[in-house]
């Protein structure tokens, strides 16, 4: 399944729309993807799974990429 994780680069910002991205990660549960992006220094702000025709949507979007992580 993938995931679209809405994140701030920085854990030690106060979170600001403006600033927010994005980043696809392909995993079973919400909690692996979060076990997954713990070394990461993000703040995650949101994490929801993808499908169907929003999935589709998304792969229509030039920066569309599921990033690889183990």
């Amino acid at each position: 399944m993938i995931f679209k994780v809405y994140y701030q680069e920085s854990a030690k910002e106060v979170p600001v729309r403006e600033k927010t991205k994005t980043v696809f990660i392909e995993g079973k549960t919400e909690r692996e993807v979060r076990t997954k992006l713990k070394t990461r220094p993000f703040n995650i702000e949101f994490v929801t799974a993808v499908d169907g025709e929003f999935l589709e949507y998304e792969k229509q979007n030039e920066d569309y990429k599921v990033l690889e992580i183990e």
